[in-house]
């Protein structure tokens, strides 16, 4: 039980940056998190106990395929060599879910959250942060939703639609209430680089982006602000900045 409840959120925009540097940013976080909550629960008086905190981390990254702890090697269609001609690298980490990319025009959040800050719910964590993205969406006049029993966020979503396709993929880690990984949404991205790979391990469904659904490319910071002030009002957070 956290006794001392805190919905400010820290939101932390990097821009574009290696995959690597913000992966490190994240477990170093999560840890003093995690270490933070056990040393709580070591304190006696609970009015002694120190509230956790919780950030919002957007950014870009270069071109990188990363492997979650349930993915299959096999679904990454690039070696070594052809990974360095396109100018990508290639991490296995310790989310869940299969193979996915990320890159320029491409949209990340990755929230720290101590979800006892606000509900201790994974599946409602999940469908909120989907919910986020299908409002944003829905802004730019695209519609999309959910397909049972797959993650993430699609177009063309309904049962038995002809060309459902996956415009945001997600994958989060969590411990003891804590989160780290997170939404990935398609923007303006290069949507080739999927090519290479079996996306999320499903190979019966296309991805998309907003600017092929729409036809033109749109502003990332637009499309960022928009993201966060819905995932805020959803989770009734208090926002901050750097």
């Amino acid at each position: 039980m956290n006794f001392h409840i805190n919905k400010t959120v820290e939101v932390i925009k990097l821009g574009e940056v290696d995959y690597k540097r913000v992966w490190d940013y994240q477990e170093t976080v999560f840890k003093k998190t995690v270490d933070l909550k056990i040393e709580n629960r070591r304190v006696e008086d609970p009015g002694l106990q120190i509230p956790t905190h919780n950030f919002l981390v957007t950014c870009e990254h270069p071109h990188v395929y990363t492997l979650g702890k349930s993915g299959s090697l096999d679904n990454l269609l690039l070696d070594e060599q052809e990974l360095k001609e396109h100018q990508a690298t290639f991490y296995k980490i310790n989310r869940g879910g299969d193979i996915t990319y990320h890159g320029p025009g491409q949209l990340v959040i990755y929230p720290i959250l101590d979800l006892e800050n606000f509900f201790t719910d994974i599946h409602k964590y999940l469908r909120m942060l989907e919910e986020g993205i299908i409002l944003t969406l829905k802004e730019f006049g695209i519609d999309s939703g959910r397909i049972p029993g797959l993650t993430g966020v699609w177009i063309d979503h309904a049962e038995g639609a002809p060309n459902p396709r996956k415009i945001c993929a997600m994958g989060v880690k969590t411990s003891r209430w804590v989160t780290m990984h997170g939404l990935a949404l398609n923007v303006n991205t290069d949507l080739s680089y999927f090519g290479h790979i079996i996306p999320c391990g499903i190979d019966d469904k296309a991805v998309t982006s907003i600017n092929q659904e729409l036809g033109h490319s749109v502003n990332m910071s637009e499309v960022e602000n928009k993201l966060i002030g819905h995932i805020s009002d959803l989770f009734e957070m208090q926002l901050t900045s750097e």
